[in-house]
């Protein structure tokens, strides 16, 4: 544990976002400012109103400051008058639009302040389902802004690979900085108790799935894994999350006859104690950049199995679980792996140990040293 004296000496570090207040960059940066509140550090959290994160409570040395605007695209002036203002050691932002800003920010405010700007994703993949003039935008933004930045933090090999072979980014340039995902707090959260008639004690098998209900997560995919599954075995769905494709997966479900298995509760604030309670994880994304939630489950003890999508979940489970990696889209695979997990689940102290690998200590040290901020 450092001394609050000794961490008081980096100097104020801002972090720039526009959050939806309930994703995992909400938990990532969240998890970073509360450890290193825990150590001393002086934060601000610059805010775009309605946005997140939120911080409940607000830790001792963190100032939450609404930048006074409504949308991200109409924050730089309030930024550049903080910069100019506050003169932060450091500035952190989080997702191209708001990365975007920082970088123009930072130059118009003339300020020494560190900036590492950060991508979360697969960027290639991610703008391969989006419109033109949104492809056009970020390519030039990476290709032509982020060199103005002193940092680019990425939470996995492959994104950082995607950068340098399709975006021209310099390697040097680029951090790889494991998310900071496992704490005591999700280890409290996990073991709080829940009312959900499908975790009874007699209850079959729960497949769990997390995440927002829309065309990146291909929850489609797991019905259709679950309808093979279920018809070998007892056993039941859930998906917490909320999104447009709601109605849609309800349909499928029903056409393939499993809608009495499924539930689709919503989002749900604490999905821990759902992780800890499953028989099995299931991400069925078709691109990511880490996969925080097949973390959290490990985190858990509860097995996990994925679509081997770029990035991240290979880097996950491949050092604790590599057959539980499935090619994505392939509902008929992911059916067998699913079912050769609930027969023969890995030791939950092996799941524990591999996701120690994103302690939150470990991550917030690296994320400062991005930032010139070492302590």
């Amino acid at each position: 544990m450092l001394a609050r004296r000794e961490a008081t000496t980096v100097g104020r570090i801002a972090i720039f976002a526009a959050t939806s207040g309930h994703s995992g960059v909400d938990r990532i940066l969240v998890n970073l400012i509360e450890q290193w509140a825990a150590w001393g550090l002086r934060v601000d959290l610059l805010r775009v109103r309605r946005h997140g994160p939120r911080l409940e409570p607000v830790p001792e040395g963190v100032r939450c400051i609404d930048l006074g605007c409504s949308h991200v695209n109409t924050a730089l002036p309030a930024l550049v008058r903080y910069l100019k203002r506050e003169r932060p050691r450091a500035l952190l932002s989080d997702k191209d639009r708001v990365n975007r800003i920082a970088i123009l920010a930072r130059g118009l405010a003339r300020r020494p302040s560190v900036l590492a700007v950060r991508l979360g994703t697969t960027v290639s993949v991610n703008l391969a389902s989006r419109g033109l003039l949104e492809r056009w935008l970020q390519r030039a933004s990476i290709r032509l802004l982020y060199r103005f930045a002193d940092r680019l933090i990425v939470p996995s090999d492959g994104v950082a690979t995607d950068l340098v072979e399709r975006f021209g980014v310099e390697r040097t340039r680029i951090q790889v900085a494991h998310s900071p995902i496992v704490s005591a707090r999700l280890e409290r959260l996990a073991r709080e108790p829940i009312a959900h008639p499908w975790l009874a004690s007699d209850a079959p098998p729960l497949i769990l799935g997390v995440g927002e209900l829309g065309a990146r997560k291909d929850f489609a995919t797991l019905i259709r894994a679950f309808a093979l599954v279920r018809a070998e075995r007892p056993c039941r769905l859930l998906i917490l999350g909320r999104g447009r494709q709601r109605e849609r997966l309800l349909a499928l479900a029903s056409d393939l006859g499993v809608a009495e298995a499924l539930d689709l509760p919503g989002f749900v604030a604490n999905p821990y104690p759902y992780m800890r309670q499953a028989a099995v994880f299931a991400l069925t994304s078709r691109w990511e950049g880490l996969g925080i939630v097949l973390v959290e489950a490990l985190a858990c003890g509860t097995p996990a199995v994925s679509t081997d999508c770029p990035s991240g979940p290979r880097e996950i489970l491949g050092a604790c679980c590599p057959q539980a990696l499935v090619p994505v889209g392939d509902h008929r695979a992911l059916a067998r792996a699913l079912g050769e997990t609930l027969a023969r689940p890995p030791a939950p102290a092996l799941l524990r140990a591999r996701a120690r690998a994103f302690a939150v200590d470990a991550s917030a040290r690296a994320y400062l040293a991005a930032l010139g901020c070492e302590i």
